[in-house]
């Protein structure tokens, strides 16, 4: 795997092992740190960060919950991200922006209280390929649903990408692998279907794309957007509503997205075959409209900047 040879912390570029935490930091005990993923990818026109203010906003958002103040601002950040991104030498890219509760080593305070702790912001950059594999986004994957529930949104802000928060994704992933499957699907306290460990879900069924409110305890995600805009943009009806367990055995077509997963097709859940075991036509729509403007061949829809290019270029017209 190819890692940057620096990381940006708190306006600086230190070398990457240089990038270290004291064991008795607040973030290592009690979870304290909200973070972002974000892709880097090759265009024709050169390298492009995907949807960056988006992503960053969020992080900031995350932070406000949990009354972390970065002390930078959204446009310093992007810039930050762009700079370390561009001196890193990799064409494309993840990209994980961090903001930790550290260790006040003048006065260290060791229980829940946060407050007491400095907060540092972090960005690191590496490659990293198909979350699911390459071969996952034709062919589809096995999914189960897990028997963890997904937490709910008074007790962790299912709003905030908190590292807690990815305690209950690691169940949910850890039973999937363990029972011989590539994903896990989360029910809500309720027993509605919320989302995967770590993607948003998307059914399909006569035409028709449905989703999980944002109300369901899921993440707001950056590529769960971007597919609702794109689908509305074809004219496929979008439904955000809720999902019972079996209607994932009766869809037609399902699909995760995420940053990481980006749009990947679900062949089987709990190993009952979902439509025709395959991707389906509406899935395969929708990812080659992504694609087409992640690779700057299209404009976004309403010809919104999604790009951010690590050189000044400029996005396809429509």
């Amino acid at each position: 795997m190819n890692v940057a040879s620096k990381i940006w912390k708190n306006g600086e570029m230190i070398d990457w092992d240089d990038a270290r935490i004291h064991i008795m930091s607040h973030v290592v005990h009690y979870g304290s740190s909200v973070f972002e993923g974000i892709r880097c990818y090759k265009t024709a026109n050169g390298s492009a960060v995907f949807r960056l203010r988006e992503h960053i906003q969020r992080l900031f958002n995350s932070a406000k919950i949990y009354r972390m103040d970065a002390k930078f601002t959204v446009d310093e950040i992007c810039d930050a991200t762009v700079e370390l991104v561009r001196d890193s030498g990799l064409e494309e890219c993840y990209i994980r922006p961090l903001i930790i509760r550290g260790l006040n080593e003048d006065k260290p305070a060791f229980g829940v209280n946060p407050f007491p702790n400095p907060i540092d912001s972090y960005i690191a950059v590496w490659q990293w390929g198909k979350y699911l594999g390459e071969e996952a986004l034709e062919t589809g994957i096995d999914v189960c649903v897990s028997s963890w529930t997904r937490i709910t949104s008074n007790s962790l802000p299912s709003m905030a990408k908190a590292g807690a928060n990815y305690m209950n994704s690691q169940l949910i992933k850890m039973e999937a692998i363990l029972g011989g499957f590539s994903e896990g699907i989360a029910l809500d306290d309720r027993g509605y279907v919320s989302e995967g460990s770590g993607e948003n879900l998307f059914l399909v069924n006569d035409g028709k794309l449905i989703t999980p409110p944002l109300g369901a305890a899921i993440l707001p995600g950056i590529t769960r957007d971007t597919v609702i805009q794109i689908a509305r943009e074809l004219g496929i009806e979008v439904v955000e509503t809720t999902v019972q367990r079996a209607a994932l055995y009766l869809a037609d077509e399902l699909f995760f997205t995420g940053t990481a997963a980006e749009i990947t097709p679900i062949r089987s859940v709990d190993r009952i075959t979902v439509g025709a075991g395959k991707r389906g036509e509406v899935t395969k729509r929708l990812q080659e409209e992504f694609f087409k403007i992640i690779r700057n061949e299209r404009p976004a829809p309403k010809n919104a900047p999604w790009l951010t290019f690590l050189k000044e270029q400029k996005t396809v017209a429509a």
